[in-house]
């Protein structure tokens, strides 16, 4: 008995053919085969019973489709203008009116726009450029006085002026996903504190009349007692826009290409058409 079981431990460890036992071991290793090949593996049983044996190469893996995940999305509130009666509710992206309150990208954005409406139009005029004669006032000696060389000098009076502004360009660069980035963070801004109002319908009343647009707003606490209110169209409001005019101490009302993120910011609330929001979404995304 023992004899028996030294002899299968060398047959296992050696590679050689001891019995069944190594060749239902060889078989089960053996993944797939087909009778299509005329040689065996060397050293086992199944040359001489499946002459023809070859492995196939394992079959790929079934393609996944890609999917594209969506951002969350928060709910905003739609109302009907000037009631105020909510209507519905809308979902917009969490990268449009809920990210984190980034003060730098607003101080840059802000700036930015400052500099770009700065005109730059002072100029003056350099001593060569006042019309005049260029003969010396009085000698350079004998006077007792200090030396001048003609009258355009920038110490006369009428003479030029001494290192003036010249006009220039005052804009600065700004990558513009840093500044779409800025547009995101003012909206987030105002819906996070709930200062963002959404109506559907347009912002237009029956008649171009100042009372009437001041007791919605009064109405409604959009005053200057709650803070002014930024009001955002998507078109022109002839009614609206002009009985707003008088009531600058209430309000103001921009079309939406007339917006700047410090105009977001200005005022104690936005409210904004359904339509431009949308829009600004897609603008700024």
């Amino acid at each position: 008995m023992a004899s028996r079981t030294v002899i299968a431990r060398t047959g296992l460890l050696g590679g050689k053919r001891v019995g069944a036992l190594e060749d239902l071991l060889k078989l089960s290793l053996v993944p797939r085969f087909s009778r299509c090949m005329a040689t065996g593996v060397e050293g086992s049983d199944v040359a001489s019973t499946s002459p023809s044996v070859r492995i196939l190469p394992p079959e790929p893996p079934a393609e996944i489709p890609f999917a594209i995940r969506k951002p969350p999305t928060v709910l905003a509130t739609i109302y009907r203008f000037p009631t105020l009666e909510p209507l519905r509710f809308q979902s917009f992206p969490t990268t449009f009116l809920h990210l984190p309150t980034r003060r730098d990208i607003l101080h840059r954005a802000i700036t930015y726009e400052g500099d770009a409406a700065r005109s730059g139009n002072a100029s003056t005029k350099w001593r060569g450029e006042v019309h005049g004669s260029g003969r010396k006032i009085r000698p350079q000696k004998g006077s007792g006085r200090a030396r001048l060389g003609d009258k355009k000098s920038p110490m006369l009076r009428g003479g030029g002026v001494a290192h003036g502004p010249k006009p220039r360009d005052f804009s600065t660069d700004l990558p513009k996903k840093m500044y779409n980035l800025a547009w995101r963070t003012a909206f987030s801004y105002r819906y996070r504190r709930g200062q963002l109002i959404v109506v559907e319908d347009a912002l237009e009343i029956q008649a171009d009349d100042s009372g009437l647009a001041n007791s919605i707003i009064k109405k409604n606490g959009w005053g200057n007692e709650n803070s002014r209110s930024l009001f955002i169209v998507k078109e022109e409001r002839p009614n609206f826009m002009g009985a707003m005019k008088g009531l600058g101490s209430e309000g103001l009302v921009l079309m939406r290409e007339e917006v700047d993120v410090k105009d977001l910011l200005e005022m104690g609330r936005i409210v904004i058409e359904r339509e431009a929001l949308e829009w600004f979404q897609k603008e700024r995304s």
